[in-house]
């Protein structure tokens, strides 16, 4: 035991190499591509008519996915289409997301907009981290201190606008 947890302790003071942080950027860079398409079919079945979200659509990202599970990566030479399903694959889940999101709407639409900025703003606090630290330690480490600033100076400017004595009193305790 005292071994596992010495080489755990260990691995945080190791340098990422740089294979590592290349591998490291293409996942976020695959991540944001797919927020950012996933964002992008939840407003064509929100806010247009050319497209709307149902169970067809979810079959169809069903397919894409297994279509992405069963052509096998091959050193980078389909790359463009792998990145392309899985494009295709995360417009298709924002489509299938649609009616979802109109019963958000109905309950509150602040709750979209809210969920979608802190999402973005929780994964870029990760994804710096991951790209600028040299260490393993600033990875977790280093996302986990940024959401939590990020929460914090969020809800002490909800306080600010609110005037919540809640929002207050969670805000001092962090």
């Amino acid at each position: 035991m005292a071994t596992t947890l010495d080489g755990f302790v260990r691995l945080f003071n190791n340098k990422i190499e740089a294979p590592v942080q290349r591998h490291l950027k293409n996942v976020y860079s695959c991540l944001a591509i797919s927020t950012l398409a996933a964002a992008a079919g939840g407003y064509v079945h929100v806010f247009t008519d050319i497209l709307r979200g149902n169970f067809l659509t979810s079959l169809v990202a069903l397919g894409l996915m297994v279509a992405l599970d069963i052509i096998p990566y091959d050193g980078g030479k389909n790359n463009s289409l792998r990145l392309g399903l899985l494009t295709a694959f995360s417009f298709a889940t924002g489509l299938g997301l649609g009616p979802l999101l109109d019963v958000a709407i109905v309950v509150n639409p602040a709750i979209i907009p809210t969920a979608f900025l802190t999402t973005c703003l929780i994964f870029v606090c990760f994804t710096l981290c991951a790209l600028y630290s040299d260490q393993y330690k600033w990875i977790g480490l280093g996302g986990t201190l940024m959401s939590g600033l990020l929460l914090t100076l969020l809800l002490g400017f909800a306080t600010i606008f609110t005037g919540s004595r809640f929002l207050f009193q969670v805000t001092y305790f962090l």
